[in-house]
């Protein structure tokens, strides 16, 4: 597997939740899912995206857009603030598939909307590293072919339900989510300060692909130069400024991550959890985790269990 494969599969994408909405103008909605990407996408009509301190974003017929963190943004049929806007999360998890009718009966716009689901700690670094937003314009010179593709799939199988029809979209969800991320990761200039700049790197990506599909393993500096064919120096430095951090750094804080995991979504002793991600030692495992997350694993844990919003593949 590719590094950006393996990144993506420890997200662990569990589909999307959405909601099909003809819409009529005057509308305005609003829409707030923090660390969880949200998305938006025109299949007839145009529409306008604000969000708070930013130039409103004119959306026409055949355009998806992604905003990776999930920020608190608003989509109407006019670029300046509503007074009034309709919420999208409660008609997210109706378990309905009908259309939501909104509107004061003026120039009709017709939209899939929604959220994407997976692991929140896992996909915190990938998140980081994208834009705010990720506009695809499905119209103009160079649309791109997945685009209208997709879309010409999405839009019949939302217009005529069938059984299977969530199973269908969620897969054709995290999809088009992939596509995004891959058209950003092939636009990244040469010398670009994002990490993901690495996964362009056939040595730093072979380096990663080895840490993402054996974390526990015990690498070294060393060992991890030879999978990328580097010497130790070379290759230390290059990690270094491309990825903003040293190798085993990188490794220790995936690493974390998985262990997090684990914590908030199994009951195994943390001894257990400590040898799934690769330490021997609880004690040693205890000060990584804790460096990492403020507090020790089995008191992190606790707290995930009384506030279990953000520990878990998360669907809100």
């Amino acid at each position: 597997m590719d590094p950006l494969s393996l990144i993506i599969d420890d997200m662990r994408f569990d589909g999307v939740v959405f909601v099909s909405t003809e819409l009529s103008a005057p509308w305005s909605l609003r829409l707030h899912t923090p660390g969880l990407a949200s998305f938006h996408i025109v299949t007839e009509g145009q529409a306008w995206l604000l969000r708070e301190g930013q130039d409103a974003v004119a959306l026409q017929t055949g355009d998806l857009i992604v905003l990776p963190a999930g920020c608190e943004h608003w989509v109407q049929d006019r670029p300046t603030p509503s007074h009034s806007s309709h919420d999208l999360m409660p008609q997210l998890h109706r378990l309905d598939t009908e259309p939501m009718v909104l509107g004061g009966g003026g120039a009709v716009t017709h939209m899939i909307s929604g959220h994407a689901r997976f692991d929140v700690h896992m996909a915190a670094p990938l998140v980081s590293a994208l834009p705010s937003l990720m506009h695809i314009r499905g119209l103009g010179e160079a649309p791109p072919p997945w685009l209208a593709i997709g879309l010409q799939f999405l839009a019949q199988e939302v217009m005529s339900p069938r059984p299977g029809q969530q199973a269908i979209i969620n897969r054709l969800g995290d999809i088009l989510f992939m596509e995004c991320l891959r058209d950003y990761v092939t636009s990244l200039p040469e010398g670009s300060d994002n990490w993901l700049a690495a996964l362009k790197d056939r040595a730093l990506s072979t380096a990663l692909a080895c840490m993402h599909r054996n974390p526990a393993h015990n690498w070294t500096v060393p060992e991890l130069a030879q999978q990328a064919c580097l010497s130790r120096s070379a290759f230390a430095d290059r990690f270094g400024q491309t990825l903003g951090e040293p190798p085993l750094t990188y490794l220790t804080r995936h690493r974390m991550r998985l262990a997090a995991r684990q914590l908030a979504s199994t009951t195994a002793p943390v001894s257990k959890v400590a040898d799934q991600v690769g330490y021997t030692s609880e004690a040693a495992f205890s000060q990584a985790f804790k460096r990492e997350y403020g507090l020790s694993p089995s008191v992190w844990r606790q707290q995930q269990h009384l506030h279990p919003a953000g520990a878990e593949t998360a669907t809100a």
